[in-house]
């Protein structure tokens, strides 16, 4: 579909904030991105597989894959949709896990390493819990935080499928955890309105995206990053990252925050466009007002998302 086309798709409200936000060339890239099919994406789980083995068994069943500059592990599916994959053995033992290239992203800036104790705030359905885990090894123990039980339970059970054995499931609000615990490393992946995932084809999408689930989200939001900067051991390190690529959501939350956190400058921002090297990586990129803040635009290949990491120094 062409620009316009999808732009009268999309709710009202929608195309003047991302104006407000971006100049007229972004704000159409994204526009296209709400109409672009996106390809399957997966991840091979190096806790049973490695990445070798899960390409013979795609290349065998003459599912076409490309690499992932800046994560060797993720696959990129040319010539197959999600259902193809589910009757795999690949698939059903676990050995991949079905997840979008931009989801990949938190863990991977995260830098997680053995011997670690991190947080997931918010971790169902368990896409970067057991993300984690793989790149942890069985050294890191996670604890996965979900208060919804039904999402509590499909979270334990793609920990079990995943073989995922270093996590702790806690059936809690993220919000009230005790400020007794403390971890080295916290993934806050934000619940939030998904404007980064919005796609012109979805019937429900003017029930599900409005103006009062972004505001929502920000209180939601808001209320977990202050927690996560509480429970961050010194020396520690938090990414916040949302689907969404609204400023409200991600680069206001975040100095909210840390302007209330860091009376005392023991917090600082990582600059992830170095960390990652991503002028070298052909993720896309949208500006950020926050220079050391990451938003990805909405493609065939990515969804749009926003990601900051914070270190706490002392």
């Amino acid at each position: 579909m062409e620009y316009e086309q999808i732009a009268q798709l999309m709710p009202d409200f929608l195309i003047p904030l991302l104006r407000e936000q971006y100049d007229e060339a972004n704000t159409q890239k994204i526009v296209e991105g709400f109409g672009a099919a996106r390809l399957t994406t997966l991840r091979a789980n190096t806790l049973l597989a490695n990445r070798e083995e899960v390409a013979a068994e795609l290349a065998a069943a003459g599912i076409e894959s490309e690499q992932v500059t800046w994560y060797e592990d993720a696959f990129v599916i040319t010539n197959a949709r999600e259902r193809a994959l589910w009757q795999l053995p690949v698939y059903q033992e676990g050995k991949v896990y079905l997840q979008t290239l931009s989801s990949m992203l938190p863990p991977v800036a995260l830098g997680v390493t053995s011997g670690l104790d991190i947080l997931d705030m918010c971790a169902a359905p368990g896409g970067k819990t057991t993300q984690m885990a793989a790149l942890g090894g069985k050294g890191c123990r996670i604890t996965a935080c979900e208060m919804n039980a039904p999402r509590a339970e499909k979270l334990q059970y793609n920990l079990e499928k995943q073989g995922a054995s270093n996590v702790t499931v806690m059936r809690e609000d993220a919000r009230k955890l005790s400020e007794y615990f403390s971890f080295d490393q916290i993934l806050l992946d934000a619940p939030c309105s998904g404007s980064g995932t919005l796609h012109a084809n979805d019937v429900k999408l003017h029930r599900r995206f409005t103006e009062a689930l972004i505001a929502k989200s920000v209180k939601s939001q808001l209320a977990l990053l202050d927690k996560a900067l509480q429970l961050l051991k010194p020396g520690g390190t938090c990414v916040y990252s949302t689907c969404s690529i609204l400023e409200k959501e991600n680069e206001s939350v975040l100095r909210q925050c840390l302007a209330r956190a860091n009376k005392s400058g023991v917090y600082e921002l990582v600059d992830l466009h170095e960390q990652m090297d991503l002028g070298h990586s052909a993720i896309p990129l949208l500006p950020t007002s926050i220079a050391e803040a990451v938003c990805v635009m909405p493609t065939d290949r990515y969804e749009g998302f926003f990601m900051a990491k914070i270190r706490r120094k002392a």
